[in-house]
């Protein structure tokens, strides 16, 4: 371990980590260029053979960039497309972005460092930083921006130049340091440990639009809400911000397991989507047909068709999305992880006043809004499991096979789990279990 790294985990103040000497290189999750036509004609594209964990060199800070020591990052979909090079290998993007010049060539590299989570210390700032300093707990958020365009201080999210880091940037979360601009930083809740902390954010915010921001669905008091994937990420967070908001989630999950966890949330109505027969996609006539059963099986449990469907699961289920959302009520999407093409019968879409509005990841204003029900214990992280960084392709494989419920955490830094608690009597008022909801029987040491 270098000094840096040792001196963050012993708590280390400012002075002392500014003097500290930057290591030269760092381990990271990256994939590497020459790599992107290694899934030609395979079936099975498994991100275990593409996703290494190698030493890779470390950047110094632009002048508006932070170093942060990543403690804990999180396994998110973006990585699994990343590693299978799909819609199209990543590191296109880091060309385009390299072509900008200055301090932006730095990211058109041989190989990308991903993930789009992390929680840590702040080590390095740039000389245009002033709010962010040595030793400060951040969390990160995966959107960059340049705030030097007009678009970014109405909707950073409609800015021309708006990018997910780690994904369309280099320098990513899943690694012992990472780069960030200083727009992306907030403060980490000080109840919560390293791990939760880094797992939260990326779709914890998603959702936070897509519901509750005022360029989403804009749900309101007794809305029934159905959520897709809803023991996933986005959707875990989906049903707690839905109740806290005064609707009625209405779960849809793939497995016994998954339905457990999700009435864990404090989610009263869970529908088994392989015991409706739903999914997989279909045409026509095998949309209405499994509408229909979905329609009848939403309105035997809450009396009502949904007012806001959420879903990111995309070709599988948007036909039925758009088929049992009552009339005037609006589909919300960020995403379409069984695939873009969605075919739905578009008479129940105009004939019936429907709205499908799109969405993608969320505001810096939309984050801090986030962090601060995380900071509250109005929302609670959704960890199911938590890898080292040394096992990242394994803990990815589980996200590609859909083999997890909630966030797949990984350990950075951090050299084991329950650290980073820096506000323990909130911890206790809120309750381990209670802020474990996907690891019931965890009980955390504190640090």
């Amino acid at each position: 371990m270098d000094d840096l790294s040792a001196a963050v985990l012993a708590g280390a103040p400012a002075a002392e980590l500014r003097n500290i000497p930057l290591p030269k290189s760092y381990r990271a999750a990256c994939l590497r260029a020459e790599d992107t036509g290694v899934f030609a004609g395979v079936d099975d594209k498994d991100v275990r053979k593409t996703l290494r964990v190698e030493e890779v060199p470390l950047p110094e800070p632009a002048p508006d960039e932070v170093l942060v020591a990543v403690l804990a990052s999180a396994i998110n979909y973006n990585t699994v497309w990343s590693a299978t090079f799909e819609p199209l290998p990543t590191f296109g993007f880091l060309q385009r972005l390299g072509r900008q010049g200055g301090f932006a060539a730095r990211h058109d590299l041989p190989y990308h460092v991903v993930g789009s989570d992390a929680a840590g210390v702040v080590v390095r700032t740039g000389a245009a930083v002033a709010r962010w300093s040595a030793g400060d707990h951040v969390v990160v958020s995966c959107v960059q921006v340049d705030d030097h365009e007009p678009a970014t201080h109405g909707d950073a999210m409609l800015g021309s130049a708006q990018r997910i880091w780690g994904y369309e940037t280099n320098f990513g979360g899943l690694a012992h340091y990472a780069l960030v601009k200083a727009s992306q930083l907030l403060p980490k809740p000080g109840h919560l440990t390293w791990e939760e902390a880094g797992s939260s954010m990326l779709t914890a915010a998603t959702s936070y639009r897509m519901l509750i921001g005022d360029k989403g669905a804009r749900i309101k008091l007794g809305d029934v809400v159905l959520i897709w994937g809803a023991a996933g990420g986005l959707g875990a967070f989906a049903v707690q911000l839905v109740k806290q908001a005064g609707g009625i989630p209405v779960a849809v999950v793939g497995s016994p397991g998954k339905a457990r966890a999700v009435r864990a949330l404090g989610c009263d109505v869970v529908l088994d989507r392989t015991e409706l027969g739903l999914g997989g996609g279909g045409t026509g006539d095998e949309i209405i047909a499994q509408g229909k059963r979905l329609g009848r099986a939403i309105r035997e449990a809450v009396g009502e068709d949904p007012a806001v469907v959420f879903d990111y699961v995309g070709r599988a289920t948007f036909g039925l999305s758009v088929f049992v959302l009552r009339r005037g009520g609006t589909v919300v999407t960020c995403g379409s992880s069984t695939g873009y093409r969605h075919e739905f019968d578009n008479r129940y879409l105009w004939m019936h006043s429907k709205r499908v509005v799109g969405s993608h990841a969320a505001n810096l204003m939309e984050q801090a809004e986030c962090n601060r029900l995380f900071d509250l214990g109005k929302l609670v992280p959704v960890l199911s499991e938590v890898h080292t960084l040394d096992e990242a392709g394994e803990a990815a494989r589980r996200v590609q096979l859909n083999q997890h419920t909630g966030k797949v955490g990984v350990l950075c830094l951090a050299p084991r789990e329950g650290l980073g608690v820096t506000d323990p009597e909130r911890r206790a008022a809120i309750g381990a279990c209670a802020l474990n909801p996907f690891r019931p029987s965890l009980s955390r040491p504190m640090n």
